[in-house]
C-alpha cells in the first residue's frame, strides 16, 4: 500500500523538470517572435510548410508584369491543431489563392515589392476562416522571388558588369524559415 504514494511522488519528481523545461522554452519563443524580421517557430510538429503561392504582379495600368512566388510556413497552436491543418491543406492553398489572385501582393509605393506584413495578415485571416481562429497561432512568408514576365533580352551570353544576369530574381525578402 506505501509503494503508491512513493510511486506518485517519484512521478510527480521526474517529471517536474520536463514542465519547467518546457514553460522556459514557451517563454523563450514569446520573446523570438517579438523581435522585428526573424522567423516566427512553433513548437516541433506545429509547424506545416505550405505549398508555394503564385502571385500577379501588375503595374499601374492593370497589366501583368510578372509574378511573386511566395512560400510560408503555418504554425498551428498544438500539435493536435497542425494534423487538422494538414487534413484541411487544400482549402487553406485554395483561400489563399484566391486571395493573392483577388488583392494586389505589393506595396502602393513600389510594385515589384511584396507587401510582407500585410500578406502575413492576409493570409492569417484566410487559414482562420477555413479552419478555426483558435486552431492557428501564425503564419510566416519565408521566402519571396519575383519573376518578370518579359525580362530583358540581351545578346551576349554573359551580362555586362552593370546588369544582373538573366536568370537572376529579384528576392526582396530573404529566407526567413529554417528547414
Amino acid at each position: 500500500m506505501r509503494k503508491a504514494p512513493i510511486l506518485a511522488l517519484l512521478v510527480a519528481a521526474l517529471s517536474l523538470p520536463a514542465f519547467a523545461a518546457e514553460e522556459k522554452a514557451a517563454h523563450g519563443e514569446a520573446k523570438k517572435e517579438g523581435k522585428e524580421g526573424e522567423a516566427k517557430k512553433g513548437k516541433p510538429g506545429t509547424n506545416v510548410d505550405m505549398p508555394f503561392l503564385m502571385a500577379p504582379l501588375t503595374d499601374a495600368d492593370g497589366k501583368l508584369t510578372g509574378y511573386a512566388y511566395i512560400s510560408t510556413r503555418l504554425t498551428a497552436s498544438s500539435e493536435s491543431f497542425a494534423l487538422t491543418v494538414r487534413d484541411k491543406l487544400p482549402f487553406i492553398q485554395d483561400v489563399m489563392v484566391r486571395d493573392v489572385n483577388n488583392t494586389a501582393v505589393t506595396t502602393a509605393e513600389d510594385p515589384e515589392s511584396v507587401d510582407v506584413p500585410k500578406l502575413e495578415s492576409r493570409l492569417l485571416s484566410d487559414a482562420r476562416k477555413v479552419i478555426g481562429a483558435d486552431k492557428v497561432k501564425h503564419i510566416t512568408v519565408c521566402t519571396v522571388q519575383i519573376a518578370e514576365l518579359h525580362p530583358v533580352q540581351s545578346q551576349a551570353r554573359t551580362a555586362p558588369a552593370d546588369q544582373p544576369a538573366m536568370d537572376e530574381h529579384k528576392n526582396p525578402v530573404k529566407s526567413r524559415c529554417e528547414p
